[in-house]
């Protein structure tokens, strides 16, 4: 099947730009001029990426991109967020509401649809590692990990915390399935994103720190005094020792 791009974006030139280098790389894209309309497409079909501009009419970007993180069969999609802000905490409220990149207006054609490549690459090798451990069940699964309340299933990729399901996007599982398998342990930034992101360029160690943001929001009982998954100053980051 064609992989699908939603390109939200108002400025007609840009998303129509956006749109055919999209397509000369054998893309199908959705085009949209504002946040409301974006929203409804999210709802009712499924996406492979969406190219998002923070400064839409009906809704802007960033109440879009949480929307879509919120709930629904898109919940998972890489975002990639535009903005014609150039300062840093526009740009890390873009990647802390859920968006996996960013890219700062004027851009490149060319490195907008490398950073749509990366992302995209990323999510066929997240789904790839996702299949192995269910292939290979039948020869005898890795056993489930329980810590501190987690239990974490590597061949069904599940997470049960406190004794209630937890739904993780790919990269908060294999970040979570890392610390569980190495409790005590601190990872530098560095090493995560060698490990999770295995390579990838157009991410920073900003995004470790997101996604362990976002991971703590929904395993941790209190996210803002984190019990889990704690930060080693001017380090990285590690689970609470057993």
């Amino acid at each position: 099947m064609a992989t699908t791009v939603l390109v939200v974006e108002d400025e007609a030139h840009i998303r129509d730009l956006v749109c055919l280098h999209m397509r000369l790389e054998g893309y199908e894209c959705v085009p949209v001029g504002d946040g409301r309309q974006a929203l409804q497409i999210a709802g009712g079909q499924k996406l492979d990426l969406i190219v998002l501009d923070l400064m839409i009419p009906g809704l802007d970007g960033l109440t879009v991109c949480r929307a879509i993180r919120r709930e629904g069969q898109n919940r998972d999609v890489p975002i990639l967020i535009l903005t014609a802000r150039r300062e840093e905490a526009d740009k890390v409220l873009g990647l802390e509401s859920g968006a996996d990149d960013y890219l700062a207006k004027p851009f490149s054609v060319r490195e907008l649809v490398a950073r749509a490549h990366a992302l995209l690459r990323r999510v066929r090798r997240a789904t790839e590692a996702a299949a192995e451990p269910a292939a290979g069940a039948a020869a005898g699964a890795p056993p489930t990990i329980s810590v501190h309340g987690v239990e974490v299933d590597p061949a069904r990729r599940t997470v049960r915390v406190r004794g209630r399901d937890v739904e993780l996007t790919n990269q908060e599982f294999n970040l979570l399935l890392l610390l569980v398998e190495h409790p005590g342990i601190v990872f530098s930034r560095a090493a995560l994103l060698s490990r999770i992101w295995k390579g990838d360029t157009f991410v920073t160690e900003r995004s470790v720190d997101t996604l362990v943001k976002r991971l703590r929001h929904k395993v941790e009982a209190d996210p803002a005094s984190p019990a889990l998954i704690l930060t080693q100053w001017g380090v990285g980051y590690k689970l609470a020792d057993v």
